[in-house]
């Protein structure tokens, strides 16, 4: 199973600590790592090798210096090959010149737009299908009109609950003001509050307070705080016998 790690914040925070115990679960996610984080724009670094083999990627946490908002990923493939251009986050421009990003734990059982997407995207998995989408309806929505903020939450919003039946859309975008966090499989996200931030993980980071987040609920955060919550939807995961079996022997 992929794991994430999302983080926003009111003012530049140092991370690097949760960051460091984060990657050092890549021993059972080793198929990959990707981060993004802001330095005079977007940077966005991935490779496709376990995080505690990687050569650099040590040095890109030791100067990374304090952020604001930051996505994180290691990944144990399912879907897709092992190479750089299947490794998360993915990123792309709206026809506005809006910048999103995604990271996704999970797999994309039922999509229309799946084989759409199959001759056009970088690499093979089924996420970037997914994120390809994703831009495709913001791009229709803005070929009518610019969507302010409240109409990009519920843009999103609905996108993910359309989606999320027989899905496991466990995921976190970010559109350079806000960062939306979902999930549809139980014990699998948490949150803790710091000063003037969230930090999210798949799991636990340290012996503090980690709060479950909601099921089967979109919820967007701006500068550290909730700005909109949807409604809970129905478009729970629930691993089947077959799932449970191909996960278990990827482990072994």
């Amino acid at each position: 199973m992929c794991e994430l790690f999302g983080f926003t914040s009111k003012d530049n925070t140092d991370i690097s600590s949760y960051l460091r115990t984060f990657f050092t679960h890549s021993r059972q996610n080793p198929h990959g790592w990707g981060i993004m984080y802001e330095n005079a724009g977007r940077v966005i670094l991935k490779e496709p090798v376990s995080a505690d083999e990687s050569s650099f990627l040590s040095d890109v946490v030791d100067s990374l210096g304090s952020q604001k908002n930051l996505l994180a990923h290691i990944r144990f493939a399912t879907v897709g090959s092992i190479n750089e251009k299947n490794c998360h986050p993915f990123t792309g421009t709206d026809v506005s010149g809006r910048e999103w990003t995604l990271i996704h734990n999970g797999t994309i059982f039922n999509s229309r737009h799946s084989h759409r997407y199959c001759a056009v995207q970088s690499g093979n998995t089924d996420s970037e299908r997914f994120f390809l989408s994703l831009i495709d309806v913001m791009n229709e929505h803005i070929s009518r009109a610019v969507p302010n903020e409240r109409e990009r939450f519920e843009i999103i919003n609905k996108f993910i609950v359309e989606n999320a039946p027989r899905n496991k859309l466990n995921l976190m975008i970010y559109d350079g003001d806000m960062l939306y966090v979902h999930k549809n499989l139980k014990n699998t996200l948490c949150f803790k509050r710091l000063d003037d931030g969230i930090v999210f993980s798949t799991k636990p980071l340290d012996s503090g307070v980690w709060i479950p987040f909601p099921m089967a609920q979109v919820i967007a955060y701006k500068n550290g705080h909730e700005v909109y919550r949807g409604d809970r939807h129905k478009g729970v995961f629930v691993p089947s016998l077959e799932y449970i079996t191909a996960m278990d022997a990827m482990y072994i």
